[in-house]
């Protein structure tokens, strides 16, 4: 297996997940920061949050249940559960 696609660095999770989620979600970019709340930024419904388990699963090739964000409140939150998904 090769180790480099296994552990994306954090900065390339950032940059990859802005630009998706800016896409999908119609938001500007540069509000897809660490701090920001994802729910209100991205201004999520739960139907919405399907869709972004899917995104996540489409361009990140993780696997994210709904349970994986009852503690996601923030972009950085989101960020860390990406990373600790990948590096299992």
């Amino acid at each position: 297996m090769n180790e480099t696609l296994v552990t994306m660095e954090l900065g390339e999770i950032i940059e990859d997940t802005r630009d998706f989620l800016s896409e999908e979600f119609e938001v500007d970019r540069n509000l897809i920061l660490p701090e920001n709340s994802l729910k209100d930024t991205l201004d999520l419904d739960s139907l919405d949050y399907v869709d972004l388990v899917v995104l996540i699963e489409e361009n990140l090739n993780i696997k994210v249940t709904g349970e994986d964000f009852k503690d996601i409140v923030t972009f950085g939150d989101f960020y860390q559960l990406v990373q600790k998904k990948l590096s299992l």
